[in-house]
């Protein structure tokens, strides 16, 4: 499929060369003009994909609850910085502000921010949570200073990776190029990339062939370094692995359907699976402190989703309680098409914050 978004790559590697999938990842997903997430609204039944949020009010819930108790851990400060990271429609943070109003004072304490470079986003965050004023920021450097609570939900899994190959003599980097038809194709830098050894040293011993993801840094040193200095607690949510790990894990999503990654440039989602033993070990190397991962099955049901459900169901007709079972099974199962153990939680915190809710000491990232 030609989109105008491939036309301007095409013409990019005809000046320049190959160009690595992180910056494929970063042109297809945010180019101003023909970037995917900046042209419309990607979730629900009429887009290309569903999140936790929009399959239940009970995620939201919870995860309000989480971040009042939080705050109460950190000593319930007059004023706090209330963040998400990549909020969607807003669906998640209102109905986590509508637990979180139970106490008061967590609400007046708390100024929203959100972090969402989607202009079609923005307008429906805008409308969904226009009752409590949050304010917009491109990066999260941009939040103003102050103790934070951040909560990124399918945030990084989005955020551009680059891939590498093991071959004979080496790493290899993957890039994007064009084939002998001019379309787009996956090749590799003849040199090998022997920046990558010290990375490599974490993971299990590679087989030629195997493939290594890597996700910069920076997104993960500003939160965690942001925690460590100002205090506060982060829960990062998204599907993942928990230790380092092979895997070509790119994948494109459109109507639901998995597709190529190359087919249609801005017109699909582009993610990769998040590999979460990286994420704490990033958020340690800067002064943060790191828990779990759990599987989302678990947080979720060390929170009270059971309790949750049946107290909606009491409340239900027969309808509304099968589905309610079956967003339950969705959230928190670990079947076919479910997400409690696909999807991971970790937890981040500054220097003096204990096990945040649903964690126990022991569970301390430590590797």
């Amino acid at each position: 499929m030609t989109t105008p978004l491939a036309a301007e790559i095409k013409a990019l590697i005809a000046t320049d060369g190959p160009m690595p999938v992180g910056r494929y990842m970063a042109l297809c997903l945010g180019h101003p003009r023909h970037g995917y997430y900046m042209t419309r609204d990607p979730l629900g039944a009429r887009g290309d994909f569903t999140t936790a949020p929009e399959i239940s009010q009970m995620f939201g819930e919870l995860i309000g609850l989480w971040a009042v108790a939080t705050w109460q851990q950190m000593g319930a400060p007059a004023a706090f910085r209330l963040v998400e990271l990549g909020p969607g429609r807003g669906t998640l943070m209102a109905d986590a502000l509508r637990a979180a109003g139970l106490v008061p004072a967590f609400g007046a304490a708390a100024s929203l921010h959100l972090v969402e470079m989607s202009p079609v986003l923005r307008a429906r965050q805008a409308d969904t949570l226009k009752a409590v004023a949050p304010r917009w920021h491109d990066r999260l450097e941009d939040v103003p200073d102050g103790p934070a609570i951040v909560i990124a939900n399918e945030f990084f899994d989005a955020l551009p990776i680059d891939q590498f190959v093991r071959g004979p003599d080496g790493w290899h980097e993957r890039r994007v190029g064009l084939d002998g038809e001019g379309r787009l194709a996956f090749g590799l830098d003849p040199r090998p990339f022997p920046a990558l050894a010290a990375l490599a040293a974490h993971f299990p011993r590679p087989h030629d062939g195997a493939v290594l993801e890597r996700l910069e840094s920076g997104p993960v040193h500003a939160l965690a370094g942001r925690l460590a200095a100002q205090g506060g607690g982060a829960l990062v949510i998204d599907y993942g692995h928990a230790r380092h790990g092979f895997g070509d894990t790119l994948q494109a999503m459109k109507d639901h359907r998995f597709v190529d990654p190359l087919a249609a440039p801005g017109e699909a989602d582009l993610t990769a699976h998040v590999d979460f033993a990286a994420l704490a070990d990033a958020a340690r190397a800067v002064g943060a402190r790191a828990f779990g991962p759990l599987t989302q099955g678990d947080f979720l049901n060390r929170l009270g989703l059971d309790a949750r459900a049946a107290r909606l169901t009491q409340a239900a007709d027969a309808a509304q309680r099968t589905a309610i079972a079956a967003a339950q099974a969705r959230l928190a199962g670990s079947g076919e098409g479910q997400m409690g153990a696909l999807f991971k939680v970790l937890a981040l915190g500054g220097p003096g914050l204990g096990p945040p809710p649903g964690f126990a000491a022991e569970e301390e990232w430590t590797a």
